[in-house]
């Protein structure tokens, strides 16, 4: 039993919002916990599943308790990403709307990474996905996430949103998961009811509109922005649908639903503009806001930028590169200092033009550098879907092996093995060692070990 106490007026506020049931609302608050859920890894083949599913997510999944993911070696192998499950209703809209042919898409406000690895889940290795955080500091949780993922058609940048008005219309998919007041995210974080005010609520709502304005032209004419939040505030929420088709060519898309979802279906007052509202007590979930949008107009031509200085390339250093990479041909390989990069092929004239417009702190599949003729191999590279395991060692741990590598600590292993092995807990990969005569260096990045004590 939680002791909730809500803002003052919060839930004033709330009567009048399509679909809220004030008794429910606060029973799930007060009676209830948030729910815990995961979501499973397409593309690393992990078997991960309960008999408990989120509806609107095929790879989505809750569990009945919450472990401490932390001692899990298969969630540091991106086995998986625990994402709360209303936010995996992005995915739905997006499997909805994307077409058939190549997409670029745009998550502009993406750490930690949760709705980038789950837009990254819907794309082929043709769609690009550029995943952008603003704050700094909260880039490298963003990078992670995204290379435990392990798919090469990320880039991850850091810039705010006016500077991707240079794109113009380079996007085809855009995922504005806005900065907002917070107030869907009260039972999970009870700490967020001290920060919610109406004051904040018009101020979030300002920024939603300077966010919007910003990147607007960023997207291609037919186009789609998906805008979301965390919040039951219709300021935040339908309010932004009409000033966004009041300002700009945008017509709203109506996503397709079942009714036993839960999900409270809405339209905005002037424009009528849809949009999906999920309430705690009516589904298994947080607070969410979600709607999607179509724009019908030229943002104007894209300014192309080639660049016209070629690498030079070591052949003998490139071959040596390629024998780490399952299908070489379908990559294009570049190098950042003494760092070795694969990005798909597909993707060659995306990266210059972005290189160029914006500041990148990630680029495909950081592969390693060579020292002579042998690879010194990044953690990207372990943790990738690109790699040729059939050219590397591989040890198997077991679980309290795994938590010791995982910890950066020493490890004692029986084998007759020697040189650089990936080390996989249930044939996934959590990171490098080198096997040596007499020991074992561990090479799991010292930013990334658990520190935590492990639960009793």
């Amino acid at each position: 039993m939680q002791n909730h106490q809500f803002p003052a007026n919060f839930l004033d506020s709330l009567k009048d919002e399509p679909g809220f049931n004030s008794e429910n609302f606060i029973n799930a608050h007060q009676n209830s916990e948030s729910p815990t859920s995961i979501r499973i890894n397409p593309f690393k083949n992990t078997a991960l599943k309960t008999d408990s599913g989120v509806p609107w997510c095929a790879e989505g999944f809750y569990l009945d308790t919450r472990p401490s993911f932390t001692f899990d070696p298969l969630f540091h192998a991106g086995s998986y990403y625990v994402q709360e499950a209303s936010s995996m209703f992005i995915g739905h809209i997006l499997n909805y709307i994307k077409p058939d042919e190549p997409v670029n898409i745009l998550d502009l406000c993406a750490a930690p990474g949760g709705k980038s690895t789950l837009l990254n889940s819907a794309m082929t290795a043709d769609d690009l996905l550029v995943a952008n955080e603003i704050i700094k500091t909260r880039v490298p949780v963003l990078a992670d996430n995204l290379s435990r993922w392990g798919t090469a058609n990320t880039i991850v940048t850091n810039n705010d949103p006016k500077d991707f008005n240079r794109l113009t219309g380079f996007f085809n998919v855009i995922l504005v998961d806005a900065p907002c007041s917070g107030s869907g995210m009260f039972r999970k974080d009870p700490a967020a009811m001290d920060e919610w005010s109406e004051n904040n609520v018009s101020l979030c709502h300002q920024r939603q509109e300077r966010i919007l304005a910003d990147i607007y032209p960023a997207l291609a004419e037919d186009g789609y922005l998906i805008y979301s939040t965390c919040s039951y505030s219709h300021q935040e929420n339908e309010d932004i649908l009409d000033w966004l088709c009041t300002e700009f060519e945008l017509e709203t898309v109506r996503i397709p639903i079942n009714k036993d979802w839960g999900i409270v279906e809405t339209q905005s007052t002037e424009k009528k503009a849809w949009g999906y509202r999920f309430y705690p007590g009516q589904l298994k979930g947080e607070g969410l806001f979600a709607s999607c949008l179509r724009k019908k107009e030229s943002s104007g031509t894209l300014l192309s930028f080639k660049n016209n200085r070629n690498q030079k390339v070591d052949n003998n250093e490139f071959e040596l590169i390629k024998a780490y990479i399952n299908d070489p041909a379908a990559y294009y390989f570049f190098k950042v200092n003494d760092d070795w990069l694969a990005i798909n092929n597909q993707h060659k004239e995306s990266l210059n033009l972005l290189q160029h417009h914006l500041y990148l702190k990630k680029s495909g599949v950081r592969i390693g550098k060579l020292a002579g003729r042998d690879l010194i191999p990044d953690h990207e590279l372990a943790l990738s879907t690109i790699i040729n395991k059939d050219t590397v060692l591989q040890t198997e741990l077991d679980h309290n092996q795994a938590i010791l590598y995982l910890r950066r600590e020493n490890l004692t292993i029986d084998t007759a093995k020697k040189g650089w092995s990936l080390m996989t807990v249930n044939g996934q990969a959590i990171g490098w060692a080198k096997l040596l005569p007499n020991r074992i260096n561990n090479y799991y990045p010292k930013e990334l070990r658990i520190l935590a004590q492990s639960p009793k």
